[in-house]
């Protein structure tokens, strides 16, 4: 039953809103509350009582509004230098528009390539001096032994050579080229710098 009367209110209430009329609202002795748009609905005994109400008028529907433009600036307006990209910490970029990241990638590349030389070239160094020493104290081996360990020494010699050679280019592209080139781009050189 109070569903009932509750949808019946509902219902008043809807239609009251649709047509814009005053509704009467009042509570009986049981503390129901009734709603109704007809003054002689209402008993007698509680028309002293009751509320008048208006329904509340709905806003009229507001208009979206339109997302506001985002001016960017034309090429050459308002700029100040290149725009950063991801990742890049001041934003500065050379003439070709690689940033601090490329170039001390390009450094951090040639200084791992430096070390790993030298390291490779100590190594084939050391084991071309050994194969020496041992050829000097092999006086009373046989040839092809003597002959085997001179291939041997012989090429830990061109080895030990071809890894100077990748240590000097390493060096000179560390100490002269990626410098120049920097200077060339227009690159910071402090983002030549390896950390160590």
């Amino acid at each position: 039953m109070k569903k009932i009367v509750l949808l019946v209110i509902i219902g008043l209430m809807l239609s009251s809103t649709a047509i814009g009329q005053e509704v009467y609202r009042w509570v009986d002795e049981k503390g129901t509350v009734h709603l109704t748009d007809d003054l002689s609905l209402v008993p007698e005994k509680y028309r002293g009582q009751f509320q008048k109400e208006r329904p509340p008028e709905e806003p009229p529907p507001t208009q979206p509004t339109p997302p506001q433009s985002i001016q960017t600036p034309k090429s050459g307006e308002g700029e100040k230098g290149p725009k950063p990209t991801p990742g890049s910490a001041t934003g500065q970029r050379d003439i070709f528009g690689r940033g601090e990241e490329w170039w001390r990638a390009k450094a951090r590349e040639w200084n791992e390539k430096l070390i790993n030389a030298q390291r490779n070239y100590e190594n084939a160094y050391g084991e071309w001096k050994a194969k020496e020493q041992e050829i000097e104290t092999s006086k009373f081996k046989s040839d092809s032994i003597k002959r085997k360990l001179r291939a041997e020494i012989k090429s830990l010699e061109e080895k030990a050579k071809d890894l100077e050679k990748q240590v000097e280019e390493a060096k000179n592209m560390i100490e002269k080229v990626l410098p120049k080139q920097a200077q060339d781009d227009r690159a910071n050189p402090e983002w030549l710098k390896i950390d160590k």
